[in-house]
């Protein structure tokens, strides 16, 4: 309070949290520990175990939600309960990411243009469905500029495998998928810095990224064996050749046939057919 008894209020500063300072690890850890204690959280930030092992998981994952949340200056709560693990990859929900860009101050809020594109087929069956298209839009405060999302259509949904997928939602709320993955796709462009490059839990669920894989070794090793059986010698015994009679010149005669030797009679002793000397 001043000489003119006047409440000075200080400025309030963010707060932040440092893990290699032995201190703020602790409060943070503390701050953890109540959380997964917790029933009103997801059930990857309680401790669902009885083993020190099963708490130490629990107070990990939450101690990731509390750094997400400071960074997007969200509520710690609100990004547990919105936050989902989809093939190992953390991810948002839609509507909390368009209402963290509504929130944020920067822009206004986001706003949804449909058009009809006519009727399209889904491949592989006979059913017919509307094309509708979606575009996401809006503009930063004190801005007229409009910024544009990338359209997102049922045709694209069709092409790219997220209608024909078992359990998909996009035949059954199309229209709310089209604004879900419009706004994400606006957030993609605009302002990537707020989802922190996670995808949504539904885009990711739909677009499943194959992870690179390095096959050099693989492809060498199936070179060398192919190269070793090649230089070995199969040893076996290979059947005997019959000769083959040499072609003859043309005008000349064909050699005459030896005649066949005589056959051999059978020795008779002492007769007149015995062919030795009856001496």
């Amino acid at each position: 309070m001043n000489s003119s008894n006047e409440l000075v209020v200080q400025p309030s500063t963010p707060v932040s949290f440092n893990y290699f300072d032995p201190q703020q690890f602790e409060m943070m850890q503390r701050a953890c520990d109540m959380f997964i204690n917790s029933e009103l959280v997801p059930k990857m930030f309680q401790n669902q175990g009885t083993t020190e092992a099963t708490r130490k998981k629990a107070i990990a994952n939450c101690m990731i939600a509390l750094e997400t949340a400071h960074r997007i200056g969200a509520s710690p709560m609100m990004v547990m309960q919105n936050m989902y693990i989809v093939y190992g990859q953390p991810s948002w929900s839609s509507k909390f990411l368009i209402a963290t860009i509504n929130s944020c101050g920067r822009y206004n809020s986001i706003k949804y243009r449909f058009e009809n594109l006519g009727e399209i087929e889904v491949p592989g069956t006979k059913m017919k469905v509307e094309n509708l298209q979606c575009t996401a839009y809006t503009s930063e405060k004190g801005s007229k500029e409009v910024l544009e999302g990338v359209s997102v259509s049922i045709g694209m949904a069709i092409k790219e495998g997220w209608y024909t997928k078992n359990g998909s939602k996009w035949q059954t709320i199309p229209k709310l998928m089209l604004q879900y993955r419009s706004a994400t796709f606006w957030a993609r462009a605009y302002a990537p810095e707020i989802s922190m490059g996670l995808k949504t839990e539904d885009e990711a669920r739909d677009i499943v990224d194959v992870e690179f894989e390095d096959v050099t070794d693989v492809a060498e090793k199936v070179e060398r064996e192919k190269a070793e059986k090649a230089n070995k010698t199969q040893i076996g015994i290979e059947p005997k050749e019959e000769p083959k009679s040499e072609p003859q010149p043309k005008g000349t005669a064909a050699p005459e046939p030896k005649p066949a030797a005589a056959p051999v009679q059978p020795e008779t002793k002492g007769g007149m057919f015995n062919n030795n000397p009856g001496f």
